[in-house]
């Protein structure tokens, strides 16, 4: 136990935790995109030939990351939650929650671990909303399967893989409190 607790220390020390990242692209923006890009049989198809090609599969994921980090903080997870949370990263939250805010959000929205930046869970709240997807948020998201880190979720998403990540918690029959 005491090395996990070093090993939190050296990393919160040395800058590795994430830090809060408020998305260059408008959350309308990157709803259309999702639409163009959903899942069909052309790229699953695509998909699939990425895997069997390790080189282009390397290429398309480093380009990936590349574009996905530079719009949305994207740390590659391999599971990408963009479209519940409103295209901000839940994984730039510094303790990584995939469910909502920490306890510690400040009344202003600023986030507990890095004071001089707004919670990412504040900032999926205003672009869901903003672009009529607040109920997005309502979903629950199973935890990161760590093991498709650095993987393309492009490409999982278009496999088929990424069918469950996030669940509606309430009875079909239960209406949503806002």
């Amino acid at each position: 136990m005491s090395n996990d607790i070093s090993a939190s220390a050296s990393a919160s020390a040395s800058g590795a935790w994430p830090r809060p990242f408020r998305p260059r692209l408008t959350a309308r923006m990157a709803y259309a995109m999702h639409n163009v890009l959903g899942a069909n049989a052309f790229y699953r198809a695509f998909a699939g030939r990425l895997e069997r090609h390790p080189r282009l599969y390397g290429w398309f994921t480093t380009g990936e990351r590349v574009s996905k980090s530079a719009l949305f903080g994207c740390r590659m997870c391999g599971q990408c939650a963009l479209p519940a949370t409103g295209y901000t990263c839940p994984m730039t939250c510094p303790k990584q929650l995939r469910n909502g805010p920490c306890g510690g959000v400040s009344a202003d929205g600023r986030c507990e671990v890095h004071p001089g930046m707004r919670c990412v869970w504040v900032t999926a709240v205003e672009r869901a909303e903003e672009a009529s997807h607040g109920a997005d948020l309502d979903m629950l998201h199973r935890p990161v399967d760590h093991r498709r880190w650095g993987s393309s979720s492009w490409a999982n998403y278009w496999q088929g893989r990424d069918e469950g990540l996030w669940a509606d918690p309430r009875p079909d029959d239960e209406p949503v409190a806002r």
